[in-house]
């Protein structure tokens, strides 16, 4: 199988409300089948029709999302072909691993970590494969960026989850845990 393409759009579908970046990846296989495997969604404006899903986030539900959208701040949200999200992780980038959600906003000018700080999913799978797009996403456009963590509670459900998805667990803190990927 190889890759054959590759694209951005500045969200003009149907799909979509307001501004935002899509990534689309083709893959070809046998007999020039052609599948599309992946649309990360990038949420950058408060028009964005995924903002209403917010209010659904199990772990955070409580940060408002004028925390969520802004400088050092994305939200990624992978969709299947009809525009439905499939998955949501909100992300912060900072210079330190935060201990708690108090030290997960701080202004820096040139961070060197994101903090993946929620994450869920509406299909089986879905959250795996966000987390690694979205990590993918940045390597490749935010060469600054060279830690990726978590802030995630300290429930059974996420050490499995991130330690399933290869994430190490880096430090256990007084109400949260980090969890590496490397």
């Amino acid at each position: 199988m190889d890759i054959i393409s590759v694209f951005e759009t500045d969200g003009g579908s149907s799909i979509l409300s307001g501004p935002a970046i899509i990534l689309v990846f083709y893959i070809k296989y046998t007999h020039n089948v052609i599948y599309k495997v992946t649309m990360l969604h990038f949420v950058q404006s408060f028009s964005d029709n995924i903002i209403d899903l917010l209010k659904e986030d199990p772990v955070r539900p409580h940060i408002p999302t004028s925390s969520r959208i802004g400088a050092n701040r994305d939200i990624f949200v992978l969709r299947d072909e009809s525009g439905k999200a499939k998955a949501i992780t909100c992300a912060s980038y900072q210079n330190n691993v935060p201990l708690d959600e108090s030290e997960l906003f701080e202004p820096v000018t040139e961070p060197s970590i994101v903090v993946f700080y929620t994450i869920w999913s509406y299909a089986p799978g879905a959250g795996r494969e966000l987390i690694f797009d979205a990590v993918r996403h940045i390597r490749e456009n935010k060469p600054n960026i060279k830690r990726f963590v978590t802030l995630s509670p300290p429930t059974e459900m996420a050490r499995k989850f991130h330690i399933k998805n290869g994430a190490n667990t880096f430090r256990i803190n007084e109400s949260t845990v980090n969890y590496e990927y490397l």
